[in-house]
């Protein structure tokens, strides 16, 4: 009785490990602002993006007769375990690297805080649970929740020159005619536009370079006033120099006569 119950448990842990885990497809939509999860149990049909680097753009074709024409662009992902992947890092496994401000998978609690941590290399490989895909190319067919609705978008870009790449607008149109505005009860909210090209930036701008070739004057003159009296300075010592030489020998002279 207990070599079979061993026995059976032995089928039971083959049986769950060899199993075929399902990758899950997190795919985003930028245009429309939608995005769909698909599950894909066939390992097959996730090969051509196996030992695919993060940014590269891969044709969607294996995924599906619906996913014809489509290509998507591997923007991540995260491991069985949690660890996401980070750019930079060529290999399909897990480091532990020492994270500072300003990296990517690192949030700073404490200012100067430096921390080790686990994440995952860019590589894709079958031990993901979840990969993050951006659409790039539109195929022939709709997906349902990705392609065939409009989202709008709460929040719009605040910098200049993303409202004129997301309106496709030239340098002569009027960035704040195209702000995306939001509901704030009664009232619509805009965001302050930054590095917006302005009258009064240009001045501020004028000014301060003017500022800047005031002082640049200012110090060629001093810095010749500097050397004009070193030069001065150098005379005058040169001269009472030869003053206390000559008393000297003055004195010596007095001295040998007497």
């Amino acid at each position: 009785i207990l070599a079979q119950a061993i026995g059976s448990r032995l089928v039971i842990a083959c049986s769950q490990t060899h199993a075929p885990a399902a990758m899950k497809i997190n795919i985003a939509n930028p245009t429309t602002g939608m995005q769909k999860v698909f599950e894909i149990d066939d390992d097959k049909k996730l090969l051509p993006f196996f030992d695919k680097r993060m940014a590269t753009e891969v044709s969607g074709d294996s995924l599906g007769d619906e996913f014809k024409g489509y290509v998507f662009r591997i923007a991540g992902g995260n491991d069985k375990q949690g660890f996401p992947m980070k750019q930079g890092i060529l290999c399909n496994h897990r480091v532990r690297l020492l994270f500072k401000k300003g990296m990517s998978c690192y949030r700073e609690r404490r200012k100067g805080c430096r921390k080790r941590k686990s994440v995952r290399g860019c590589v894709v490989g079958p031990d993901l649970a979840t990969l993050s895909l951006v659409l790039v190319r539109k195929g022939a067919e709709e997906l349902p929740g990705l392609t065939d609705d409009q989202r709008p978008r709460r929040l719009g870009p605040k910098r200049a020159a993303n409202i004129r790449k997301l309106f496709n607008l030239e340098k002569k149109d009027d960035v704040r005619k195209f702000v995306v505005r939001r509901e704030a009860g009664k009232k619509k909210k805009a965001p302050k536009i930054q590095r917006l090209v302005t009258p009064a930036m240009l001045q501020r701008k004028r000014f301060f370079r003017s500022q800047t070739r005031k002082k640049m004057v200012a110090g060629k003159e001093m810095k010749e006033q500097y050397h004009k009296r070193l030069v001065e300075y150098r005379q005058e010592q040169k001269e009472l120099r030869a003053a206390e030489v000559a008393k000297k020998k003055k004195e010596k002279k007095k001295a040998a006569e007497q």
